[in-house]
């Protein structure tokens, strides 16, 4: 079994004492494990850092197996994730999430996504929308996906202002303004892209939108907690107190 393919370092670890294991998102084969000889060596360490776009060939006797990677870099991260406040805490977030997928699952929307992010951080508003647009596209894939195509109680498009938070699906300001307090809010940029990027409140009630369902459908069912480096990237990004 072989295939060649292009991918985003999520993580390393070692193994005896030359080699590593390294975990990789890739386009068509999805979150792939490998084996690399010689990972531990001067000139595979810096290839093998997470966030860092790779050409990977892997190759096994039967598919089921580890298998081992050929890797070359194609794009260095690495280095301008570690100077940037937000670079590492943004990516540890993403390998996180994309753990939560089946292993060698084709997520190819989640994958192209992955580089986007990691080439946003100079823009902290833009790589705060974006995460949010990656968690909803996850819940999606993970088959759970929001319905915020119209009103749950009307059918109506027109000033969908919540989501009800036990069907997922988008209310308008009318419909839901009796029990506003229960209904969670809904930011403009979610369903309308012509919208200007958020500001620092309405990001953070994005990251409270998908939050809430990752928590309720993800993370509660699998017994997990989210990954603290969430928590770090909203602080940065979505702090309205700023």
């Amino acid at each position: 079994m072989e295939w060649t393919d292009e991918g985003i370092v999520l993580g390393v670890r070692r193994h005896g004492e030359t080699s590593a294991i390294a975990e990789i998102m890739t386009r068509d084969h999805g979150r792939h494990l490998g084996l690399v000889r010689g990972g531990r060596s001067r000139r595979m360490r810096p290839v093998l850092q997470p966030g860092n776009s790779v050409q990977a060939n892997w190759r096994a006797r039967l598919d089921a197996h580890l298998g081992a990677f050929q890797l070359e870099a194609t794009t260095m991260r690495a280095a301008l994730l570690m100077e940037n406040p937000l670079g590492l805490h943004v990516a540890q977030m993403l390998a996180a999430h994309l753990r939560l997928l089946p292993e060698r699952d084709p997520h190819s929307q989640l994958y192209a996504a992955t580089g986007i992010v990691l080439d946003s951080l100079d823009d902290q508003l833009m790589c705060g929308e974006l995460l949010v647009r990656f968690e909803m596209a996850l819940l999606d894939d993970l088959g759970f996906g929001l319905d915020l195509s119209t009103c749950a109680a009307t059918g109506t498009t027109a000033n969908l202002t919540y989501v009800s938070p036990k069907s997922g699906r988008a209310v308008s300001g009318e419909a839901g303004r009796a029990f506003h307090d229960r209904m969670l809010p809904l930011p403009a940029y979610l369903i309308d892209r012509r919208q200007s990027h958020p500001d620092r409140e309405s990001l953070a009630q994005g990251f409270e939108l998908t939050g809430y369902f990752l928590d309720r459908d993800v993370f509660h069912p699998r017994g997990i907690s989210v990954t603290e480096s969430r928590a770090a990237v909203i602080s940065r990004v979505a702090d309205v107190s700023d």
